[in-house]
């Protein structure tokens, strides 16, 4: 039985960081490709960052480049997104996802889901 859960998610005010973290468990190899997403109401699941693990290669959607970061731990278990410089554009549902053949930022790529992490910039 996969599972993501995310956390760290919560209230910040504009300009500062949060850091978010996804733990992984009932995998029975390892998930190429994890990625996080946000969505807010009424709109389409967006896609922040996703992650290669096997050379850690990293993308980025053009509105977090130079102030999100994507990472992985070694046992590549837990997925963080440290999330800087924080805008209240940025406000959303932030969701885990893993297991995608490609690591694209298109959601129908990507088979599990975590339950998701309220993010407040405000």
């Amino acid at each position: 039985h996969v599972q993501l859960v995310e956390s760290g998610g919560g209230l910040v005010q504009p300009g500062g960081s949060l850091r978010l973290s996804c733990t992984a468990s009932g995998f029975t190899r390892s998930s190429v490709c994890m990625a996080w997403f946000r969505q807010t109401p009424g709109n389409e699941r967006e896609g922040v960052a996703s992650i290669y693990s096997i050379r850690k290669t990293t993308f980025y959607a053009n509105s977090v480049k130079g102030r999100f970061t994507i990472s992985q731990d070694n046992a590549r278990k837990t997925l963080y997104l440290q999330m800087n410089s924080l805008e209240p554009e940025d406000s959303a549902m932030y969701y885990c996802a893993a297991d995608a053949v490609v690591c694209t930022l298109r959601a129908s790529s990507y088979k599990y889901w975590g339950q998701g992490t309220q993010v407040t910039v405000s």
